[in-house]
């Protein structure tokens, strides 16, 4: 009985020295707490939100939503700092120029899309909407030629300037959607000829950007599987068609936005 009890005691002793010379290199191995989100949202109307409503009247003609994909982030990630900065319309010198004013080294992440106004994304579908088939088909011609000669060059300038301004910041870059699900349900506007080039159109765009954005360390959210099944002509459609306003035509719908890019994004980032 002796022995046994002294034996336990010994055993008890030993766990409790064991442990507690574990504990130290326990404690050194938990994590440090993440630093501070400090968030900047750059880019064109998809990123502004143009299309969604509830614009912010101080944001004038950049048509800032509360519910575009940038400010759904903030609300359910409440990052530290928060720079809104996208506007309706921007192409890449834009950005460039006029949007890069909140990056600095203390930036954590930074989010765009941009390219499709570069590319004439609207003069395109004017074309297409205004002149028929054959206009349709040359005006997505040139807007293919211009995605593979010229705007590689525009994004590498625009991707360099990020990281210059914000050389700590993960910046996601996210693509564009094909606007249109062929033989779907719609009855009028332009021919199903006409939308599938558009949307071919759309994915020389997105892969585009991608591999820009990948050559350059960004991560891509690739926003097209989100938005299959929710394209013009579908039942479901997360974009808008020829509409009034005009300039939310072909743009993300409120619940584009979230279903849409927020939910590639907060996969992403």
């Amino acid at each position: 009985m002796r022995l046994r009890r002294w034996a336990t005691t010994a055993a008890t002793a030993a766990l409790v020295i064991g442990v507690t010379a574990l504990a130290p290199a326990s404690a050194a191995q938990e994590p440090s707490a993440a630093a501070p989100t400090s968030y900047v949202a750059l880019g064109d109307s998809y990123s502004s939100g143009a299309g969604a409503g509830s614009y912010d009247d101080a944001s004038g003609d950049c048509r800032r939503s509360a519910v575009a994909y940038p400010e759904l982030w903030a609300d359910a990630n409440s990052p530290a700092s928060f720079d809104f900065t996208a506007c309706a319309g921007a192409r890449t010198d834009d950005v460039v120029e006029d949007q890069l004013g909140p990056l600095d080294a203390d930036t954590t992440l930074v989010t765009l899309s941009i390219g499709g106004n570069d590319a004439g994304f609207g003069t395109t579908m004017q074309a297409c909407v205004l002149s028929g088939t054959s206009a349709c088909l040359g005006a997505v011609a040139t807007a293919n030629a211009y995605i593979t000669d010229t705007l590689p060059g525009q994004l590498d300038t625009t991707y360099r300037a990020i990281r210059d301004r914000a050389p700590n910041a993960e910046v996601v870059v996210l693509g564009y959607p094909r606007l249109y699900q062929l033989n779907g349900t719609c009855l009028f506007g332009i021919s199903e000829e006409s939308r599938a080039a558009v949307n071919g159109a759309a994915d020389n765009l997105s892969e585009t950007i991608g591999k820009r954005a990948a050559d350059h360390g960004f991560t891509y959210g690739d926003v097209r599987p989100a938005f299959t099944g929710h394209e013009i002509c579908s039942t479901d459609s997360w974009l808008h068609s020829l509409t009034l306003p005009v300039g939310d035509s072909y743009h993300p719908t409120a619940t584009g936005q979230r279903g849409g890019y927020y939910a590639v994004l907060e996969n992403l980032a």
